[in-house]
């Protein structure tokens, strides 16, 4: 085994497990202080040049040297930004907007770059959108009262005692127009921040919570009483619109005015509902498990594709789509798998022919064309999950057993292997640490599924990210681990290696270098078979999961005696040519799916070809994931071939 540090060890395993977590943390938060005043600016340009031109004139002097100001102000904050690849992009598009507001421009094509930039800084510069939690709403009426009356009024109609003499005027909440532009992300950002060149001052003493019950209070001024009534009853009646608004998050960030699929009215009177009522998409989420508020999730993501390709925003475009599959269809994949397979295989191709469409940036009427289909197979879907409202007995007993033994076969061949090893060559003290490995994966495993049950939501890209750079971190294990193996089988190669190391115990390094591989492999498919689990259990039949899981655990506890029983009765050349051939083949298998999961993450790219797809052998039909099978078959050929050379000479 080759030496690794136990600090570095640690370190690896550490830099594994948090890499997906860290980046998206230091994406998100790194940058808020500089990003979150130019998305303010953006915001209220786009909402309030309508005011300053009209018909290519100047409307209101003061407001148009405003809006100048504003749009040179955001060209030169985004130059302060940390360097990114999108940067550049970014500031031409900011140049094209002042250009626009210097041009005297037609409002709506104002209104589009500004909402369009507002959108790429934040897939560029990611902040967060939404509360961890959503906020207590009783005592908003008090803080405002207490933080916002004096200037905006007891009504919110701008006619507050301190308004008199303000230049600019405080804004009106009960302007139903203006309104409509903003959505409560905008509004808790100005509470926030405050905004620069007004009377606003930002509310930094007060805390989140406070901050955000602010901003759904004040997003409820425009809509009155009677439109929140009829919105209760749209709700209630028309379950199609939960597919609009899925969860708080998409109520924070949506404009009323801009909520696809409803009319003005409707618009208004879902907004003054559950702006008053967001408990209701907490409850509608919560309810609408399993497979019919995933199909419901997938389709809305697609909707959402289409609708940010049309209007350029091609980076949102392509998460829209990965949360389709990801975050949509992947939940119900175990339930799927187990009722049918094709149909399984068929929905993956589609929502891939999707974000191949993106990637290529074919035209709006091609990409509609994939999203039509994928829709089509989400409708079939529906029909063929929908034939029992439970999960039926035979089918959650097949699904728990298979994704057992799927995900945890790969794992469990690779510590017997190691366990034989140890046994074989008599260094039984490196078992504590294999053994180690493999339970603290376990231990790390219900701690994700205690997460992912009650305290957060594991997006399918951090899990697909997850288990791509474990299944690669494997990969160049096994491959000097298979190469080194083949090596031991040559003649005369086992007892010269005998004669050199069994009489040293092995190192510390070499210790903590089997305790990191077993927990990384362990905990890769643990990961994943939790997540499938959480899902799995959603749907009911609990007494046939469990009877299933622990027939899975069973059989591969047979398995695993089966193989250390045979490996102790091999001759020690023999025995390291299986493990070798067997380890390589392992290899190859996570080096396909680890790029397949990064491929799904969004992480690499994705070039099809007609071919093959086989599962259980990690084959996909990607120029990129059978380039890098081919390339670790060749790394191990050459190891074998370079073993086989030296062992012919060392006979001579």
């Amino acid at each position: 085994m080759l030496p690794l540090p136990p600090p570095l060890a640690l370190r690896t395993l550490l830099m594994l497990l948090l890499l997906p977590i860290a980046i998206t943390a230091q994406t998100a938060w790194a940058d808020a202080p500089k990003v979150q005043p130019i998305w303010q600016l953006l915001d209220y340009l786009a909402v309030d040049y309508a005011g300053a031109v009209d018909n290519g004139q100047i409307a209101n002097e003061f407001e148009y040297a405003e809006m100048q100001e504003f749009s040179t102000n955001i060209g030169e904050r985004l130059k302060e930004l940390p360097s990114h690849p999108q940067q550049p992009a970014l500031l031409q598009a900011a140049a094209t907007l002042q250009q626009l507001v210097n041009d005297k421009s037609a409002p709506a094509m104002v209104e589009k770059q500004a909402r369009t930039l507002a959108d790429d800084l934040l897939q560029a510069y990611p902040v967060p959108r939404a509360p961890q939690t959503l906020p207590d709403l009783s005592q908003a009426a008090a803080l405002y009262q207490q933080h916002c009356a004096a200037c905006h009024g007891l009504t919110g109609r701008g006619d507050g005692p301190q308004s008199i003499g303000m230049d600019p005027p405080p804004i009106a909440f009960t302007d139903l127009e203006r309104a409509r532009q903003r959505s409560l992300f905008a509004l808790q950002q100005v509470i926030e921040r405050g905004l620069d060149g007004t009377a606003m001052a930002g509310y930094p003493q007060l805390s989140e919570a406070q901050r955000w019950a602010l901003a759904f209070y004040i997003g409820q001024f425009a809509y009155n009483p009677p439109m929140a009534e009829r919105g209760a009853q749209l709700w209630r009646d028309q379950p199609a619109l939960h597919a609009i608004l899925t969860d708080p998050t998409s109520l924070i960030q949506a404009q009323p005015a801009s909520l696809a699929g409803l009319t003005g009215d409707d618009a208004n009177a879902l907004t003054a509902y559950l702006r008053r009522h967001p408990e209701q998409l907490v409850a509608t989420a919560q309810n609408a498990t399993g497979n019919r508020s995933s199909l419901t999730l997938a389709r809305s993501r697609l909707q959402q594709t289409a609708e940010a390709y049309a209007s350029g925003r091609v980076g949102q475009a392509r998460d829209m789509a990965l949360s389709a599959y990801l975050d949509g269809v992947e939940p119900i994949e175990p339930l799927l798998r187990a009722r049918d397979q094709k149909l399984l295989l068929a929905i993956e191709t589609a929502m891939l022919n999707v974000r191949n469409t993106i990637g290529t940036q074919a035209d709006q009427a091609t990409l509609q064309a994939r999203i039509d289909e994928a829709g089509a197979i989400l409708d079939r879907i529906e029909l063929t999950l929908s034939s029992h409202s439970e999960a039926d007995f035979l089918t959650a007993f097949i699904g728990a057993l298979t994704i057992l033994l799927r995900e945890g076969l790969e794992a469990l061949l690779i510590i017997v292997a190691m366990i034989a090893f140890l046994r074989k060559s008599e260094r039984t003290e490196g078992l504590i640490y294999v053994h180690g490995g493999w339970i603290g994966a376990l231990l790390a495993g219900g701690a994700t599924w205690y997460a992912a049950t009650y305290l957060v939501d594991i997006s399918g890209a951090s899990r697909e990210v997850t288990e791509g750079l474990g299944a690669l971190f494997a990969v160049a294990v096994l491959i000097s681990v298979g190469i080194w193996m083949h090596g031991k089988s040559q003649a005369g190669a086992w007892q010269r290696y005998i004669q050199e190391k069994l009489s040293h115990a092995l190192s510390r390094g070499s210790s903590w270098f089997l305790f990191l591989l077993a927990f990384v492999v362990v905990y890769r498919e643990v990961f994943e078979t939790v997540l499938f689990y959480v899902a799995l259990w959603s749907q009911g039949n609990h007494q046939a999961i469990l009877l299933g899981a622990g027939l899975g655990c069973l059989l591969l506890a047979l398995i695993a005696g089966l193989f250390l029983h045979f490996s102790q009765r091999l001759p020690f050349g023999r025995f390291f040519t299986i493990n070798a051939l067997m380890v390589a083949v392992l290899a190859v298998v996570l080096a396909g799916k680890g790029i397949a999961a990064l491929q799904e993450a969004g992480w690499l790219p994705v070039s099809l070809f007609a071919g093959p797809r086989l599962d259980l052998l990690g084959i996909y039909p990607t120029l990129q994931g059978v380039s890098i099978q081919i390339l670790t078959l060749l790394i191990l050929w050459a190891g074998f071939s370079w073993n086989s050379r030296q062992a012919r000479q060392a006979a001579v």
